[in-house]
């Protein structure tokens, strides 16, 4: 199909959000060439007083969509939630699933799309504990079905694509590891300025963190409010910046994989 047709359908249709599709909208869609979809892999969990547990599924929804607007022909399927946040127990209203659930509800996801003919699908985490389940079960998944399966799924990366973003966005604080501070903080404000509790804003741990002592002993024997860092720095064109600097990184990583197969 041509670039041309493609860009039609989208424009045709009501939202490049799966779940605000009919069957009949996705159909002509797959039709007329728009074939990726790209699924978020969030988490219902605290983030501070102040951000709401959703945090990490708003993150996956907005990535998401951004992602498939600049493929231009590609769904932002419904994010995946909840995930592996048993290191965040301690806090009243975390969710959490084992690996072995999260990972059959992605192999289901990627089942389904590759049945309705989708033929590539990006795995996006955006909560730290799910991105080992999702760069485990990824190759598997891959060779069960039709389509090619792209895990895009760095920790690391993401974070650095993060920091760099909240630096271009002029504020100049250092998170070492990132949870309901600055950056995170920033993000939520760019989608919804509504959601942050401006009147709980509180600094939590500062300085350098054991990533394994907090997923080994858990969030809350690092920092009493579930904050890393210092949210009161964010600002909403910070968060513009973070999402935007994520979204490019992980639009060329895409695209390269699809021009792969």
């Amino acid at each position: 199909m041509s670039i041309d047709t493609i860009a039609s359908t989208v424009s045709s249709l009501p939202s490049i959000r799966l779940e605000a599709c009919t069957w009949t909208e996705v159909e002509s869609a797959l039709e007329s060439g728009m074939r990726t979809a790209v699924v978020a892999v969030g988490a219902i969990e605290q983030h501070g007083p102040h951000l709401p547990l959703i945090m990490d599924t708003l993150a996956g929804d907005e990535l998401a969509r951004r992602i498939a607007e600049k493929l231009g022909d590609a769904f932002a399927a419904p994010t995946i939630r909840p995930g592996c946040s048993g290191h965040h127990m301690e806090f009243p209203g975390t969710i959490t699933v084992p690996p072995e659930t999260l990972m059959d509800v992605i192999r289901s996801y990627c089942r389904s799309l590759d049945e309705h003919g989708f033929e590539h699908i990006a795995l996006v985490p955006t909560h730290g504990g799910n991105f080992a389940p999702v760069n485990t079960v990824a190759p598997e998944i891959g060779r069960e079905i039709d389509a090619n399966v792209v895990a895009v799924a760095d920790l690391h990366e993401y974070m650095d694509r993060q920091k760099a973003g909240l630096h271009a966005g002029g504020v100049e604080y250092e998170e070492s590891v990132i949870h309901a501070g600055a950056v995170e903080t920033a993000m939520v404000l760019a989608v919804d300025e509504g959601l942050v509790r401006t009147d709980e804003l509180a600094v939590g741990h500062e300085g350098e963190v054991s990533t394994a002592r907090l997923l080994s002993d858990g969030f809350a024997s690092i920092t009493e409010n579930g904050v890393l860092g210092d949210p009161r720095a964010a600002t909403a064109e910070a968060g513009e910046e973070i999402f935007e600097a994520v979204a490019d990184a992980y639009v060329e990583r895409i695209e390269t994989e699809r021009d792969a197969v």
